[in-house]
């Protein structure tokens, strides 16, 4: 089998999303390594194997010392353990070239989910080895259509791949299940949002609408980074259950009346595809989103999501929602959209490209 190197600035443990997804299923047919971005300690690193996943845990004394030269031999060192030669880079973030552009790899992949410049603490030399990374890449993919407009004159083969979903895992909350423990004492109507909760989240828009009606109840399921808690809203009717796994959360949902994609329109929101859009959807939960691109087209011009533009907007379309009697209708429209669209899927069209790629190259596919 060949080998993915693949390099990110997200640890394999913090949030099943799409490098997930997608190199779990390109581990079918390749040695995925997994490289998260260096922890503190002597130097050195581990392999630790995970969902079919070779994930290189490297450490470093002293990130300010010489970090390029010490991260290029532990790179150098990890290459000649293992005894691999021919090889893919894979890349969710520019900052790996620092210490990986001196490798020769058969064929380089660029999959930029997210414009990570425009992230809180983003590093000022993102942007320059982004470019370079640009010129080395062989192809590119977006998280999303909006951020394939930004960046599709940079690159000759880029193309868009937007938010996906593992419709039969989501479509288990649809069979109600028992409550999960930590949320049964929730009344409702209740009104859900999982993910990260950082500066993309909407704060502001929390605290007004949970203020006007307190009869409402918001649960809240993340990890909370890059922010400090103590900037969340409290209120009684504000529940935050910390992270959950993955394989937890259609009993969560299954639960909820109202799904939110709850993001503030920010720099950091402006090229987003929320991924639990469509998972939503696949739940069978009605969604409101803020107006996010990637969000109000398609589902908010197709009428499979409310977008709220602010709390007057949300808290009409939550007592629009509230009082249907069915959602039969909604439903079948929902399961026409999403009938082809899974990871599945996009990892297909992604193999694709790869195999046109080292068929164009001359290496055996």
């Amino acid at each position: 089998m060949q080998n993915i190197l693949c390099f990110s600035h997200l640890r394999w443990n913090f949030i099943f999303q799409r490098p997930q997804h997608v190199l779990t299923r390109f581990a079918k047919n390749y040695n995925v390594f997994y490289f998260e971005e260096p922890h503190t300690g002597p130097d050195s690193y581990e392999i630790i194997k995970q969902d079919g996943i070779s994930v290189v845990i490297i450490h470093i004394e002293n990130h300010h010392d010489d970090y390029k030269g010490r991260m290029t031999r532990i790179m150098d060192r990890f290459l000649k353990d293992q005894h691999i030669q021919d090889y893919l880079c894979w890349y969710y973030t520019p900052m790996a070239l620092e210490y990986t552009a001196h490798l020769t790899p058969k064929v380089t992949v660029y999959d930029s989910m997210d414009e990570l410049s425009a992230f809180r603490f983003a590093p000022p030399q993102l942007l320059e080895l982004e470019e370079e990374l640009f010129k080395k890449a062989d192809v590119v993919f977006t998280g999303g259509h909006t951020l394939y407009q930004a960046k599709k004159d940079r690159h000759h083969n880029i193309h868009p791949f937007p938010s996906s979903i593992d419709k039969e895992h989501f479509r288990q909350a649809r069979r109600k299940t028992t409550d999960s423990s930590d949320q049964q004492h929730i009344p409702h109507p209740r009104f859900g949002f999982f993910g990260v909760i950082d500066e993309r989240f909407d704060i502001e828009l929390l605290k007004e609408v949970s203020a006007r009606k307190p009869d409402w109840h918001f649960v809240i399921i993340g990890p909370v980074v890059k922010i400090d808690p103590a900037e969340l809203p409290k209120a009684e009717n504000i529940h935050y259950l910390g992270p959950k796994k993955y394989d937890d959360l259609p009993q969560y949902i299954s639960h909820w009346d109202i799904a939110l994609v709850l993001f503030a329109i920010n720099e950091s929101t402006e090229f987003i595809s929320p991924t639990k859009t469509p998972e939503y959807l696949a739940a069978g939960i009605p969604v409101i989103s803020t107006p996010i691109k990637d969000v109000v087209r398609p589902y908010g011009e197709e009428n499979l999501v409310y977008i709220a533009n602010n709390a007057d907007t949300f808290i009409a379309f939550g007592e629009e929602e509230l009082r249907k009697d069915s959602r039969k209708e909604w439903l079948m429209k929902v399961d026409e959209f999403l009938a082809d669209d899974s990871w599945d899927n996009t990892f297909r069209k992604m193999s694709l490209l790869i195999d046109t790629i080292k068929t164009n190259n001359g290496i055996y596919v």
